[in-house]
């Protein structure tokens, strides 16, 4: 798989009239290599990849990695650096032939990109900024992407049904996001997709709540915004309930999101405009009375980042194809009462949609 998706890159290096790219993004050299080693932020890599436009591509590691590049890139040449990248760079450029490199300028700090230029000026090689490259190839997920993507969803679902039996009042949210984290890893996860968002009562009116020491009362709303990675694929799911019998208001809000949710879910389908299906969510909720309170898109692709293409917002004017695998999370953040948002996952077919979860609450709506 990583071997078509290494040839598919060359073409598209080639297109653009250049001899080499350097891939830095994670996510996108483990796309195009099978190397699973983390960055420790975008300062401090585990690894680049050069890849000719012609010839073997090379992953750049150092002697904290060199062993895991050789087990999991094969295919593709290996080299370890012991001065830093760029020196080792400098030597490859002419061997390889390459005079003029493309590089992700979205992904790659300044202060690098200054070191770069000075080492090619040495080596007479033309630095091409670029945007995309890889990432268009990731936004239609592979029959095998999206298997590995309904593991890692079922799994978070599996997770989800564990802890939320064991959550009542006098917890913590951060003893609840613990636990799911815990439970994410004794079930096998690689790691949590991202930092586990736990609300109680009026905290959930951050959308990006970080977890306290807040402790859950009896009536308080609970909204849980969790997603783990397994296989490399990650997966994202938010769920909002009642510790204890849901009043009417609570029922009455959590509906229209309900109802937002379906009609976007059935509106997702190839062809779809992304702001289109992101209108039909904010116009049932505007409806309701709470246009104001719902501020975020709609949702977002997920692959091997939580966060990618394509963007259900109501700017993207981007079409949906079929596997592109995208999330549907309306929500309405009410300050001084709490949030309400639910999340699934939602794999783009021709003729309509796959939903990859299933209602994990056990409420009647």
């Amino acid at each position: 798989m990583t071997a078509r998706r290494l040839a598919r890159l060359q073409a598209g290096i080639r297109r653009r009239g250049l001899d080499g790219f350097l891939v830095t993004r994670p996510d996108n050299r483990r796309y195009l290599s099978g190397y699973t080693a983390l960055d420790h932020g975008i300062e401090e890599t585990s690894g680049v990849l050069l890849v000719p436009a012609r010839s073997t591509p090379l992953l750049l590691t150092d002697s904290r990695f060199i062993l895991q590049a050789r087990e999991e890139a094969a295919g593709l040449r290996v080299e370890q650096y012991r001065q830093g990248v760029i020196p080792l760079m400098e030597r490859l450029l002419p061997e390889l032939g390459i005079s003029r490199l493309g590089f992700e300028s979205d992904y790659i700090l300044h202060a690098t990109v200054l070191r770069m230029e000075k080492m090619a000026r040495r080596t007479g090689c033309t630095l091409v900024p670029v945007t995309g490259l890889v990432e268009r190839m990731r936004v239609i997920k592979s029959a095998e992407e999206i298997a590995l993507i309904r593991k890692s969803v079922r799994l978070n679902e599996q997770v989800f049904r564990l802890v939320h039996s064991t959550i009542e009042p006098g917890m913590t949210e951060r003893e609840v996001a613990l636990a799911i984290e815990l439970t994410m890893r004794e079930l096998g996860a690689e790691r949590p997709g991202f930092d586990t968002i736990v609300a109680f009562g009026d905290n959930g009116a951050r959308p990006h709540a970080v977890p306290t020491d807040r402790v859950l009362n009896t009536g308080d709303i609970v909204l849980i915004d969790m997603g783990l990675v397994l296989d490399g694929y990650c997966s994202d799911m938010t769920r909002t309930f009642v510790a204890g019998r849901p009043g009417r208001t609570f029922l009455e809000r959590l509906r229209v999101v309900r109802r937002a949710q379906r009609a976007a879910t059935a509106a997702v389908r190839a062809g779809a405009i992304c702001r289109d299906v992101d209108r039909v969510a904010r116009r049932i909720i505007a409806e309701a009375g709470y246009g104001d309170l719902f501020g975020h898109a709609l949702g977002h692709g997920v692959g091997l980042a939580v966060h990618e293409e394509p963007r259900l917002s109501p700017r993207s004017r981007r079409k949906l194809r079929p596997g592109m695998v995208v999330t549907v999370e309306p929500g309405i953040y009410l300050p001084g009462w709490g949030g309400i948002r639910l999340e699934n996952m939602i794999v783009v077919r021709e003729d309509g949609c796959e939903v990859l979860n299933e209602d994990t609450t056990g409420l009647d709506l």
